[in-house]
């Protein structure tokens, strides 16, 4: 029995886990099939032996049932997202030196020759699923479970590895501190590679036996009319996401838009997170739903770290107080912990849902450590016990759409326009995404190059959500005395 064995996703538990479409599954269903995977999966071996196996599928019961088997058969999971171009696969499979990749019917032709040219075997779940349940490894919870890939200050995304233990400790503190019960109902229309779907609604819904309504991608429509219908009495996004439904509103009649508001007043809980919730956004939720938001702050190399509170004030701008069996704690540039409110520091993290460490990259893992402390390179300052997030110690990182993007992979892409001569990317305050790509480009001599022929062109050489939102021409770009950029100055001319 693996440390991440869920307590409801038993054989004799008929309760409804998941909804796909108009398909549901019980949790007894969904048990015996991740049993038949888990069991496929390992062949005639005994133990994965924390080999790493990826999966390109969206939100549904395969997804499910190929996380949950991965672990169940000692493995490590490896879930990359269905939006990202086949071209950034390499890396993440390269990196993990993953060996089998699992991918819907759809998805089957486009990945093909990517995964003949690494040695990866290319199967979809009904290829592996056995026809019944073997015997399965027992799982000690200090064992690699998942690697999540997330973008940092370098041009190349690392490798995030979680144990089961790191797992457990990450869905726990938030059934706790979020009141989950089995009596809830939940949309996931969130990408799966990304910790907010992952483990904040996928895995809580499950952990807590309440049940998931499973979508591809966000449908508006479809699933406003659940909320009018009350399936949902808890509801997480992204800003954007929040954005994109009033800006939704503005298309349909006011009897319309008053009957999806209704929908919403009566649910237990709204969550915006991945991204900072404008204040403006908070407000206007909460004057149309009557919901008054709930943000909290977390990255993939910890889980949820820091979350307003469930029960108490919720304040606008601020991302609460430090969650149940986390540690956090500002500390200034020469690494001293700053105990004095609204003093500004960095937000360094201690606790069991701290990740393992960075796969295959020793150096990042010890440089991302202090005393102990993970240090989460975000500024915040604490103002009547509550955090408010200032900004990122590295302007390379863009929150966007609730991605968290590198400047300096978007701008490697980018240099390899034959127009471009030098290129600054940096993100730029948006109501709608939250932070827009925005690039700076000086061009070679006698080049031109507008805005839809660049956006044109990074078709299929970026993920769609990596691809600027806007591009402003300039002579030269501004250097200091080093030759290095100075972004603080792009920001100005953005205004």
């Amino acid at each position: 029995m693996a440390s991440t064995a869920f307590p409801h996703l038993n054989d004799s538990n008929n309760k409804t886990a998941l909804v796909e479409g108009d398909k549901k599954y019980s949790y007894a269903e969904v048990n015996q099939r991740i049993d038949r995977f888990a069991t496929g999966l390992l062949g005639d071996r005994s133990d994965l032996e924390e080999e790493r196996i990826a999966f390109f599928m969206p939100a549904s019961l395969d997804y499910v049932t190929t996380m949950h088997g991965v672990w169940r058969a000692g493995g490590i999971a490896v879930p990359l997202n269905v939006a990202s171009a086949v071209s950034e696969l390499d890396h993440y499979l390269n990196c993990a030196s993953v060996t089998r990749m699992i991918a819907d019917d759809h998805y089957q032709d486009d990945l093909k020759q990517l995964c003949a040219s690494l040695n990866i075997e290319l199967m979809s779940v009904a290829d592996v699923l056995a026809d019944g349940a073997g015997p399965l490894p027992a799982i000690d919870e200090g064992r690699r479970a998942m690697i999540l890939f997330t973008s940092g200050t370098t041009n190349k995304p690392k490798g995030v590895v979680s144990t089961h233990k790191t797992i457990v400790a990450q869905i726990t503190t938030l059934i706790d501190a979020w009141a989950w019960t089995e009596e809830d109902v939940i949309p996931l229309f969130l990408p799966l590679h990304h910790i907010h779907g992952i483990i904040n609604i996928l895995s809580c819904g499950l952990w807590a036996g309440a049940t998931v309504h499973l979508f591809a991608k966000f449908d508006i429509p479809r699933i406003c009319a659940q909320v009018v219908a009350g399936t949902y009495n808890v509801f997480m996004a992204v800003p954007t996401i929040y954005v994109k439904l009033i800006q939704y509103f503005d298309t349909i009649d006011e009897a319309e838009v008053a009957t999806i508001c209704a929908g919403f007043k009566p649910m237990r809980l709204n969550i915006s997170g991945s991204a900072a919730c404008p204040v403006k956004l908070f407000k206007q939720w909460q004057e149309l739903t009557g919901q008054v938001l709930l943000e909290r702050y977390g990255m993939t190399e910890i889980g949820m770290g820091i979350s307003n509170p469930y029960a108490g004030e919720r304040r606008a701008g601020y991302v609460g107080q430090p969650l149940p069996g986390v540690e956090a704690q500002l500390f200034d540039e020469s690494d001293k912990q700053i105990d004095e409110e609204g003093v500004p520091g960095e937000i360094r993290i201690k606790g069991d849902n701290v990740f393992l460490e960075y796969w295959d990259n020793e150096k990042a893992t010890r440089e991302s450590f202090k005393d102990g402390w993970f240090c989460t390179g975000d500024v915040a300052v604490v103002e009547d016990g509550y955090y408010r997030i200032m900004g990122r110690s590295s302007v390379d990182i863009i929150k966007s759409g609730g991605y968290k993007l590198s400047a300096l992979e978007i701008e490697g892409v980018l240099l390899t326009h034959p127009a471009i001569a030098e290129v600054a990317v940096i993100g730029v305050e948006d109501d709608t995404w939250g932070e827009a790509v925005t690039a700076f480009v000086g061009l070679n001599q006698g080049a031109a190059l507008n805005y839809e022929e660049l956006k044109t062109w990074c078709d299929g050489k970026m993920s769609s959500y990596k691809i600027p939102k806007a591009v402003k021409l300039v002579d030269a770009l501004p250097r200091n005395a080093m030759g290095k950029v100075t972004k603080p100055d792009l920001k100005k001319l953005a205004v």
